[in-house]
């Protein structure tokens, strides 16, 4: 066996940056679907964390999930007033300001701030060294109010594991006293539910599957009418002689350069005359008439089969559209599917054209109802963005990873005349 001449391992090095530079752009998506994984309060901590961290409480024989730990800092105590603005609430007072089964705070009363003295109930001292934890919820939108633990930072456990989704039917179970023991995670899995297939709090029943299926069906039914109404226009200018065709194609190849903003209008009033606003026709509707871009993409590739294969056709009594339909066609998958796959991407992608268009959630597609995520009720729920974002990101990568093959044999062979 000849061994490898300088010219190929010259090209062998010239890979490596390439792959460096690979690993760099995959950082920002590993880092997404490590944090998709996290419970809310691991989002953004820094030190970044990559596995999803729990920490859990033991009280009475059962495990409770309770947020990262915090320390108390300095010696407390954790009492309960039995009058002033904090009755019957626990809250943490220094030392020296309870005194005889009483603490003194600042009460102010109308413009003046005075110091009054209410009796309170000793619930536990609290060192310095121990840490403070809340009961975790699914959501901070919940109903009830998270207990708070004051505790030595031994009492609480920390357990990795790949969480797949929001704890909710066990958490529920182990606030409700169901559960007596902490669950194995084989088990502790299949009582839970996908954090973005959970009704949000607000009371509504829309979920992400409700945005996933308004996508896909924008998305289908958009790749249908922009492959067949852009391939039987792409003939008919590249294969079918008439009168005018190359001035049509000018002016349909000038369309390309008015930008979208300018349509907006004229396109809004359009679609409400018909009474399409709030739906999802205004979405796909308009891709059943072709565009420019895919028009001048199939043309091209039209341009480059034999005119032989057509003219044979002819002789032998083909009509047109049995030659576009039986001939073209099959010929063009590679373009076909590039003009797929551009169009599917848009639609995945569109956010300005749902955020014009519709009107109700039930109705939002991916791109829209994302946003409900992020500045909802006066925050963001950021491990469920970043669930929701991982779903939106992986369908193009899993279809691009698919069909690379013919999407760059698409468009190396269009506009190759041979």
């Amino acid at each position: 066996m000849s061994a490898d001449n300088p010219l190929q391992r010259s090209s062998r090095w010239l890979h490596l940056p390439l792959f460096v530079l690979g690993l760099i752009f995959l950082f920002p998506l590993a880092w997404l679907a490590a944090s998709s994984l996290q419970p809310r309060e691991q989002v953004g901590r820094i030190p970044p964390q990559w596995l999803p961290r729990m920490h859990y409480l033991e009280e009475d024989g059962r495990s409770i999930r309770v947020t990262p730990p915090e320390s108390v800092g300095s010696d407390q105590l954790l009492v309960e007033p039995q009058a002033g603005p904090d009755s019957g609430r626990r809250i943490l007072v220094s030392v020296a300001s309870y005194q005889n089964g009483s603490i003194t705070q600042s009460v102010q009363v109308a413009d003046v701030v005075e110091r009054r003295t209410f009796p309170a109930e000793l619930i536990q001292a609290v060192p310095s060294e121990f840490v403070y934890v809340r009961e975790w919820q699914i959501s901070k939108y919940g109903q009830t109010q998270p207990r708070q633990f004051y505790v030595a930072p031994e009492a609480i456990s920390i357990s990795i594991e790949p969480v797949l989704g929001n704890y909710t039917e066990a958490i529920r179970a182990l606030t409700a006293g169901e559960a007596s023991k902490r669950l194995p995670i084989g088990e502790l899995l299949s009582r839970t539910r996908w954090p973005w297939t959970e009704p949000e709090a607000i009371g509504t029943d829309i979920t992400f599957l409700t945005y996933l299926s308004n996508t896909l069906v924008v998305a289908i039914l958009g790749v249908l009418g922009t492959v067949i109404s852009s391939s039987l226009v792409a003939y008919g200018l590249a294969r079918v002689r008439w009168k005018g065709r190359e001035a049509l194609f000018t002016v349909i190849l000038a369309t390309m350069m008015i930008p979208f903003p300018v349509l907006m209008v004229p396109l809004y009033g359009v679609f409400r005359t018909l009474g399409w606003i709030g739906t999802l026709m205004p979405l796909w509707v308009p891709a059943w008439f072709a565009g420019a871009f895919n028009i001048f993409l199939l043309r091209q590739f039209f341009l480059t089969i034999p005119e032989d294969l057509t003219d044979a056709a002819r002789i032998d009594g083909c009509s047109e559209f049995a030659i576009y339909w039986r001939i073209m066609l099959p010929l063009a998958k590679p373009a076909l599917a590039v003009v797929a796959l551009f169009h599917f991407l848009f639609a995945w992608n569109d956010f300005l054209g749902p955020l014009i268009f519709l009107t109700e959630p039930d109705t939002f597609t991916m791109a829209l109802g994302l946003q409900q995520y992020q500045s909802q009720h006066g925050g963001s729920e950021w491990h469920l963005l970043m669930a929701a974002s991982l779903l939106l990101v992986l369908p193009i990568i899993v279809l691009f990873f698919f069909t690379q093959k013919t999407f760059i044999q698409g468009i190396s062979t269009t506009g190759l005349k041979g």
